[in-house]
């Protein structure tokens, strides 16, 4: 481990060995020239160069973690993708994965149905259920069936699902015992972004460094988030969320949660909850772009909802009916109780060009540095979602993206630290993150966002006004 790293307290969890590999000539050299120049042939053989060196991190799906290295020769590997997947992507990796070794590359695709425009309703549809996700999983999720299909057949690696933490166990708590990745790219701009190729090791010194100040300066403070779409609202960061066991998803623990940062504490959620105010935007994960939403919050739990259009109005709906549900995980009744206020922290992430299609979605813009998704209702794979489907009781939890947030906090001792400003993730800045980008290139071309949303009142000429009412007919002209 190099000197620099010990002096900033960053421990790599594999000892040293992959991240090295980042930093290896060939490899140095190989990301330079798709960086310039992306091929599926050369990123794919990127990824199958480096071995994971966060296995224990249930959050290593975050584009810029994901790593197919650890095939050797030999090795058995199944490929269980959409049929929304671009097949070029899926040949690219059988290509690269034999060129290292693999003497088995099965593939497997799950139908989802033809590719067509996102409606309003999508997210509600395919997040919200009644029956347990290893009978109806949630849309990109990873489907039971096939990780025991692969261990019951003896694979060694397994490509699969684009979302949520990865698993350890099956439904039933039976060990994984092969290698599990994700494969979150569904459409070639996707997978040719420089996100894709982002160098781990740089990635996770940003999630620590922003994580210690959320985490360890944080503790006991108040937090402050607005966004110029509307979002204004405030809570503690109280002590009795600090020091809980947390199972293999992780969570607000003293490990960050690589890529997804949660600025707000995971459920179970106390009774002293007290985040008040307004969460306002036009975008989610797997919904067409909706009309501004305002979702007024206290002490927590929903308590209206605003505008949004179509989608407004269905959650409102969902919100009403489950009103008088005590969830376990919850001080009191109500599905919509916010909790997720998850933190990107890769700048190369960009929207794909296919946004508003089922192959594309809005999702992968929630990866970007300094993007925060809010969530509402129950933890993935949580005891609530459980316990709601034992009972055949609504469950899942509905976002909205901050596109241009700022978060703020003021520390019991009275320091007032800024860990994003309008959308731009202040530790990129940092000057430790900015000497060991040096390894991999320039540090001010490679920490810059790739991509920043344009929206008009905003940072582009216009009315904001005017983009509210009708974002998708925006995104479609412009891609935002």
């Amino acid at each position: 481990m190099c000197e620099k790293d010990e002096e900033i307290g960053i421990m790599y969890p594999d000892g040293g060995t992959a991240e090295d590999l980042e930093e290896d000539p060939k490899i140095l050299e190989l990301r330079k020239i798709i960086s310039v120049n992306p091929t599926l042939d050369g990123v794919a053989e990127y990824l199958v160069s480096i071995p994971q060196q966060f296995k224990d991190y249930a959050s290593r799906n975050q584009t810029g973690f994901v790593r197919y290295g650890d095939v050797k020769p030999g090795s058995k590997v199944l490929i269980a993708a959409s049929n929304l997947h671009d097949r070029e992507i899926i040949n690219a990796l059988v290509k690269a994965l034999k060129k290292k070794g693999a003497s088995v590359v099965d593939i497997i695709i799950l139908d989802d149905g033809e590719d067509r425009e996102l409606t309003y309703y999508d997210e509600i549809e395919r997040i919200i259920r009644t029956e347990p996700w290893w009978i109806k999983p949630r849309w990109y999720d990873y489907q039971e069936k096939i990780l025991n299909y692969a261990k019951d057949n003896g694979y060694d690696l397994l490509i699969h699902g684009r979302g949520g933490p990865i698993p350890k166990t099956n439904a039933k708590g039976e060990i994984l015992p092969y290698n599990f990745e994700a494969f979150p790219w569904q459409s070639k701009d996707a997978f040719l972004s420089r996100s894709t190729i982002f160098p781990a090791k740089l990635n996770y010194l940003i999630n620590v460094k922003t994580w210690k100040m959320i985490y360890d300066l944080g503790k006991g403070g108040k937090v402050r988030l607005t966004d110029p779409e509307g979002t204004e609202l405030e809570f503690t960061l109280h002590e009795k969320y600090y020091n809980r066991t947390l199972d293999e998803r992780g969570g607000f623990g003293p490990r960050p949660a690589l890529g997804h940062l949660f600025g707000h504490p995971t459920p179970p959620i106390i009774s002293e909850e007290d985040a008040v105010g307004v969460i306002a935007g036009t975008t989610s994960h797997l919904t067409r772009p909706f009309p501004q939403i305002r979702i007024y919050v206290e002490n927590g739990r929903i308590e209206k909802i605003e505008g949004g259009g179509p989608y407004g109005e269905a959650w409102k709906k969902l919100h009403e009916e489950t009103l008088s549900v005590k969830y376990p995980e919850f001080p009191d009744k109500g599905l919509f109780w916010l909790w997720e206020m998850a933190i990107g922290t890769n700048p190369k992430v960009r929207r794909p060009s296919n946004v508003l299609m089922l192959s594309g979605t809005n999702e992968v813009e929630r990866s970007r540095s300094g993007v925060i998704h809010v969530g509402f209702g129950t933890r993935w794979r949580g005891e609530s979602e459980r316990w709601a489907a034992a009972h055949g009781i609504p469950f899942g939890h509905l976002h909205i993206h901050l596109l241009f947030p700022t978060y703020e906090i003021k520390t019991i001792t009275g320091q007032e630290i800024r860990v994003i400003d309008n959308g731009h993730l202040t530790v990129l800045d940092d000057p430790e993150v900015r000497e060991l980008a040096k390894k991999y290139g320039d540090p001010e071309e490679l920490l810059k966002e790739d991509w920043i949303p344009k929206i008009p009142g905003i940072n582009v000429p216009g009315k904001y006004e005017d983009y509210a009412k009708d974002p998708a007919e925006w995104i479609k002209q412009y891609n935002g």
